[in-house]
């Protein structure tokens, strides 16, 4: 990377390319339909070729999780040959490609935290899509790094504490899955841990050894419920009436996509070979919910 290069970043305006270009600045160059669009393939070497980056950071995917179950191909798309695609663009034009999965890629039964090595064993077209995604862009571009997070929320877009914060507002009474554990994770904070792996990389050159998956969340786990309570328990301090919030099993809340029950991601190996932690996850909720409360 050149020290005047700019940072392609994929997804719009969703909540990670919105943090990035926030806490990027200038560098920082956003995409989305329709002039990039994993559904029209010409439109993706044609954004490295028009903006020439230093380095692609994919923020675009299928995430609607439930939506995937029937539309199979749009997931696949978005979530494997479209990546693909733009991480071969990258590996032509010799640049590195970070690409976010998620904790999904697991079945959630390990029942301790996930590393980078255990096997991937996906229970949704979602996760499966992702899965499938991850190796082929490895496989496209040799200086690709896949950054695997989970239960991403911000003070923007449509995420878990926004609706929970809204729905607290409402009603005097919530129920909250209880029974599923993972690592929320400020899209905030995800930036923070993006921008700091592509200065080493300015820094230092592209090393072999960074390229592969990593863990990224917030430090810390915790459930939906717990992260609802926190969340609202935020709120409260802001003026908002606090709900009853009740834990309910999952089976409570059926779904057409299978949840993983647990999907706590151990990010050390993201430390270890980048120097990087992500920040609390409590102290992260605490303030995207400030800047929800304080936003003109």
């Amino acid at each position: 990377m050149s020290s005047t290069g700019s940072i392609l970043v994929t997804g719009g305006n969703g909540q990670l390319a919105t943090s990035l270009a926030t806490l990027g600045g200038d560098r920082i160059i956003r995409v989305g339909r329709p002039e990039f669009d994993f559904d029209k393939p010409e439109t993706i070497a044609a954004a490295i070729e028009k903006y020439h980056p230093a380095a692609v950071v994919n923020g675009a995917a299928w995430t609607a999780v439930d939506l995937a179950e029937t539309e199979k191909d749009g997931a696949e798309r978005a979530n494997c040959s479209g990546p693909k695609a733009l991480a071969e663009a990258c590996a032509k034009a010799g640049i590195p490609f970070v690409h976010v999965s998620t904790d999904y890629v697991f079945s959630g039964d390990k029942g301790a935290p996930y590393t980078e090595e255990d096997p991937t064993n996906p229970e949704t077209v979602y996760g499966s899509t992702k899965a499938d995604g991850e190796q082929a862009v490895l496989a496209a571009n040799p200086k690709s790094i896949v950054l695997r997070t989970s239960w991403v929320y911000s003070a923007h877009g449509k995420n878990f504490i926004k609706t929970m914060i809204n729905a607290g507002a409402k009603n005097p009474a919530l129920k909250v899955v209880g029974d599923q554990s993972g690592n929320p994770t400020s899209s905030d904070d995800l930036a923070e841990a993006i921008l700091a792996i592509l200065a080493l990389v300015e820094k230092d050159g592209w090393k072999p050894e960074y390229a592969g998956i990593y863990h990224a969340s917030g430090t810390g786990e915790t459930t939906w419920h717990g992260l609802a309570v926190a969340a609202l328990e935020e709120a409260e301090k802001h003026g908002q009436a606090m709900p009853t919030v009740t834990a309910i099993r999952t089976e409570d809340w059926p779904t057409p996509a299978k949840r993983p029950q647990d999907s706590r991601l151990d990010c050390s190996k993201l430390h270890r070979i980048f120097g990087v932690k992500m920040p609390e996850w409590r102290e992260s909720v605490a303030r995207t919910v400030h800047r929800l409360f304080t936003a003109s």
